[in-house]
């Protein structure tokens, strides 16, 4: 019948989760906040690249996952199941505890939108790639990343030759 049911300690739930309480448990307690694959791949990239940044730049709100303080830029490596990639869509796939998550996750939704807002309210350029994207299109995220720089560095050094005149 459906939908399928878990065994967990033999007693039949109607959770839809694959692991354990306590498996999922240890799963989610092994998330990273830093240093993910996709901030790593993106990191690695842009370093081959020649350019050089701050990780996890504490000096603003958000704590972007890679900025160029200098600049005002911003890069954020925003991995779908916390930051709520098509969420309207994916909110159906949550069986146990919706509550908790669907709170957690609008949530992370509503900072992501508010950090963003107050960065580009102080003349800071955001950017925001999923992870799917720096999966998928590494150099094209790079090639963004690299001209948003170059582009700032331009209009950084016509400022200082106009205010020397």
């Amino acid at each position: 019948f459906w939908p399928p049911f878990c065994l967990h300690d033999g007693v039949k739930s109607g959770k839809m989760d694959k692991y354990s309480q306590e498996k999922r448990s240890e799963v989610m307690r092994s998330v990273k906040s830093k240093d993910t694959d996709i901030e790593l791949q993106l990191r690695r990239a842009l370093w081959a690249k020649g350019l050089r940044y701050q990780k996890n730049y504490r000096g603003v709100r958000g704590k972007p996952d890679i900025a160029f303080p200098f600049l005002k830029i911003a890069v954020f490596c925003d991995s779908e199941f916390w930051h709520g990639y098509v969420w309207e869509n994916r909110k159906n796939d949550f069986k146990s505890n919706r509550e908790f998550w669907f709170r957690k996750i609008e949530r992370n939704i509503e900072r992501d939108k508010e950090i963003t807002s107050q960065l580009q309210e102080k003349g800071w350029t955001v950017i925001r790639f999923w992870g799917r994207e720096i999966h998928s299109n590494l150099e094209s995220c790079v090639a963004a990343v690299y001209q948003c720089v170059q582009d700032k560095k331009v209009l950084k050094k016509a400022r200082k030759s106009y205010d020397t005149d």
